[in-house]
């Protein structure tokens, strides 16, 4: 088995802990709890069926192969070794793309919107808005690019901030149903639906996928044979709670129709943060706080992890120049990577900015969707990844195993595949499987666009971002014969 070089300079500094809490502040997701709630009674249904159906194979077969294979790139290492350096390449592109474009495109929005609303006016296109913003992307960079045994301590304070909020949310929640009653949920229709199923799908998986992303730092974990399974399974665990309770709590107090998407969080609390009289201001404004926080470390665990993916994709030949994927010496992380995540992230805050209004604001929340559907996209070649290792590598020390050995593994990667496949087709064709079950599906109404709009951008976006990775991979490929003719 051959697997990328080994990054020099790097210090493993991780530790089980560690890795549990850059999976907390990665994949619990403050943007979507809304968007969830907003799915009534059913979402709770809904993911509860997921936890079981989807995360469980999941976490199962992450939780093996991250152990097995613990190299620094995690996914992009899988993939090489399964498939080979140009669908590790493609994979990796997809998987890195996601996370500047979701930082600059969705995170700082929902940080400065919840700013703007409770902590301290900022206005709309200002320059205090403006600053907020840049300042929330480059923190973000920042937190990546310091070394690792620092930095974790701020994704780490991330994590911890997520999960107060939601718990303190969560115990006010339940004190206003106490004096108030808990009137929201016998009217919240837990009854599942193919409908609502359809409409939740992509979100409840964007939202359960990434636990494996601490693995990118595989070579800078102090045991990860013994802390990945664990740590795995105890992230795993409090993102279902962190998910469900919150939910659960909106839809207990917020009356019908009152749920928003992605401002459904906060506009909750301000209704059942009534219980506290006049102390009701001062503890939005810290939960406020707590929020942004929460966004701004989530965009960074993941600029921490997927930059030396895309990194080590650039350093083993695959991404335009090796010199995108060098790790500074001292601090001992990819810092061109991270200033072009950087860049790419700053791009899109400013596309956003203007283009607020009418048909070029609809083109690019489709465009914004898509992008952060890559992720979603990258899956398709790392699951099967996987069962290859399992089965052309059966060698290879596995300190983990999924029950009932190869059946079970193969079992359980066939399940993930299968959610996978339908996230990707309700993610890039809404409506379809809808039509075809007979359910009425209004796309303009909910796209703002007319569906051959639509399909021209997210497929023209998905064909771009495959051409920039081929391209990435070609100049390498051009690049190396000729540094081989100039060697005596």
């Amino acid at each position: 088995m051959s697997v990328p070089a080994p990054v020099p300079h790097l210090k493993r500094s991780l530790r089980r802990f560690d890795i549990m809490a850059i999976g907390i502040a990665a994949v619990i997701s403050f943007d979507v709890i809304g968007q969830i709630a907003a799915g009534g009674g059913q979402a709770v249904t809904w993911i509860g069926v997921i936890a079981v159906a989807f995360l469980l194979p999941y976490a199962l077969i992450f939780a093996e192969t991250g152990a097995a294979f613990p190299q620094e790139g995690g996914p992009y290492v899988w993939v090489e070794v399964a498939f080979g350096r140009l669908p590790a390449v493609l994979t990796t592109m997809f998987y890195w793309v996601t996370n500047p474009v979701w930082l600059g495109g969705s995170l700082v929005f929902l940080a400065a919107e919840a700013w703007d609303g409770f902590v301290f006016p900022l206005g709309a296109g200002t320059v205090a808005d403006y600053a907020f913003k840049l300042v929330f992307i480059w923190i973000a960079i920042l937190t990546a690019v310091i070394s690792l045994r620092r930095g974790k301590w701020i994704t780490t304070a991330g994590a911890g901030a997520k999960v107060l909020a939601l718990a303190f949310f969560t115990a006010t929640a339940v004190a206003y149903g106490l004096q108030h009653g808990f009137r929201g949920l016998g009217t919240a229709g837990f009854t599942p639906t193919a409908a609502g199923f359809l409409a939740l799908v992509p979100v409840l998986l964007f939202a359960f996928v990434g636990f494996e992303a601490p693995n990118a730092a595989g070579d800078e974990m102090l045991d990860p044979r013994r802390d990945v399974p664990v740590a795995i399974a105890v992230s795993a665990s409090v993102a279902t709670c962190c998910y469900l309770l919150p939910v659960l709590a909106i839809l207990s107090a917020a009356p019908a129709g009152r749920i928003t998407g992605v401002g459904g969080f906060m506009e909750a609390a301000r209704l059942v943060f009534g219980i506290y009289g006049s102390w009701r201001g001062p503890l939005l404004s810290f939960v406020a706080v707590l929020f942004a926080l929460s966004l701004l470390t989530q965009g960074s665990a993941w600029m921490i992890v997927a930059d030396r993916m895309q990194a080590m994709a650039a350093a083993d030949g695959g991404f335009f120049t090796r010199a995108l994927g060098a790790f500074h010496p001292r601090l001992g992380t990819p810092v061109r990577m991270n200033l072009l995540s950087g860049v790419t992230a700053t791009v899109f805050m400013a596309a956003a900015m203007n283009l607020a209004n009418g048909d070029a604001s609809a083109i690019f929340g489709v465009v914004l969707t898509v992008a952060i559907t890559t992720l979603l996209l990258s899956y398709l070649a790392v699951i099967p990844a996987l069962l290859a290792l399992r089965l052309r590598h059966r060698a290879a020390p596995r300190p983990y195993r999924v029950p009932f050995g190869t059946r079970g593994f193969t079992v359980a990667t066939l399940l993930v595949y299968a959610w996978i496949l339908l996230g990707c087709w309700v993610a890039l064709f809404p409506g379809t499987l809808e039509l075809l079950v007979g359910f009425r599906y209004d796309f303009r109404a909910t796209w703002g666009v007319s569906r051959l709009t639509f399909e021209a951008f997210t497929l023209g976006t998905v064909a771009v971002l495959l051409a920039i990775a081929a391209a990435g991979y070609l100049v390498q490929r051009w690049r190396a014969p000729a540094a081989d003719d100039r060697l005596p």
